[in-house]
């Protein structure tokens, strides 16, 4: 039985849709009312607070994982991906761990501590190779993989040798993207320096939208978001508001999963749980996190086409919607693409009323069309009976 929930638990997470493990009499038992909430290497022994705020998910273990760190997790019932090491080996039948996981970000230049200077990205041929062993040792489970900023920033200089090459991810080159089974990426814009990037908020959906084209589609695409003031040469942390743009633009671009970073290297706020530590910003994401958890269901159902079409008044501002319906209502997720103010007029296939979800108000329809107003990157949901 702990075997078959495993199975039910990484085949979701796997699946882009609740479509794709629907078709499968076996895992159609999964919880679609599960969306996957990570924080990168964090100590287990805070799986508790994450919880109580809303992380249902571990990604990365500082040493790997072990029995200590494993009861650690499990008093909290939080899932896990990690490193496949022996004790992974050993605990194949432990439910909570949902996946595997290749070394960071692959596609970057990567220090030699040998010489002290940076090599070139790894040979996406080596990630194809360690991801079927990872799969020889476990079949039933997903490998996951993080990729760097170079995935949305494809000019970025951080991949050395390899930068521009954006031929080295995709799945029909034989690129890392064939060497996983879940793939996610970073970008962090509010702390970046570069001014191609800096505040730019968009580039996470940007990075999104490459994952899935490089990927031919095919697989589930995650991400990461900022959250803390990473290094002492970032201007500012993100505000809470910020954080939550970022997230919603991932999703309503495709994103089937994300996560926190949470770590900060500033003199000020150094910590690895720096997110913790920052009442305004884990305030502000527990209330991200309660309102992805509680439309989870509308997010893992299929994406719909047709239902509906947003004009901005200001082209500068586009304003980009994902819509989703779950039998009982229609759902268009919109989002400011750019900052600035703008008023969005949407065109929808049916419906009379409105609500805005988390705002308390309504809007009318009239002759098939309603208007909004969207300021600085602005994230709205709309219900719609």
């Amino acid at each position: 039985m702990r075997q078959k929930i495993l199975i039910h638990i990484c085949a979701f997470l796997i699946s882009g849709t609740f479509t794709s493990f629907a078709q499968n009499t076996l895992i159609d038992k999964s919880d679609p009312s599960f969306f996957p909430i990570a924080v990168w290497a964090q100590n287990p022994r805070l799986a508790d607070s994450y919880k109580e705020n809303g992380i249902n998910m571990y990604v990365s273990i500082h040493g790997g994982l072990d029995q200590e760190k494993l009861d650690y997790l499990k008093a909290a019932d939080m899932k896990v991906i990690t490193h496949q090491n022996d004790f992974g080996r050993m605990n194949l039948d432990e439910p909570l761990i949902c996946g595997w996981m290749h070394g960071d970000e692959p596609d970057n230049a990567q220090l030699n501590k040998t010489t002290n200077n940076y090599d070139p990205c790894i040979d996406p041929a080596k990630i194809i190779a360690d991801y079927k062993k990872i799969k020889e040792s476990d079949p039933s489970r997903p490998v996951y993989m993080n990729l760097g900023r170079g995935v949305a920033v494809t000019n970025w200089a951080g991949r050395g040798t390899c930068r521009g090459k954006t031929d080295m991810y995709m799945v029909s080159n034989d690129g890392y993207l064939k060497g996983c089974d879940i793939a996610s990426y970073d970008v962090y814009p509010v702390n970046s320096r570069e001014e191609e990037v800096k505040n730019s908020l968009w580039y996470v959906a940007k990075g999104i939208d490459n994952l899935r084209e490089w990927s031919d589609y095919s697989k589930p695409v995650w991400c990461w978001i900022e959250t803390t003031r990473i290094s002492e040469r970032a201007e500012r942390k993100p505000t809470p508001a910020e954080v939550k743009s970022e997230v919603w633009m991932a999703l309503i671009h495709g994103a089937s999963g994300f996560g926190y970073f949470c770590h900060s290297f500033h003199p000020s706020t150094q910590s690895s749980a720096a997110l913790l530590q920052d009442k305004e910003m884990i305030e502000g994401v527990k209330a991200i996190n309660e309102q992805v958890t509680s439309l989870a269901e509308v997010l893992n159902s299929p994406t719909t086409t047709e239902y509906a079409s947003v004009q901005s008044s200001d082209s500068s501002i586009p304003v980009d919607i994902m819509t989703k319906n779950d039998k009982n209502a229609n759902y268009i997720f919109a989002v400011a693409m750019r900052p600035g103010q703008t008023q969005a007029t949407f065109q929808v296939e049916k419906g009379k009323k409105v609500e805005v979800i988390g705002e308390n108000r309504k809007i009318k329809i009239k002759k098939g069309k309603f208007t909004d107003d969207f300021s600085d990157y602005a994230v709205h949901i709309y219900k719609i009976k």
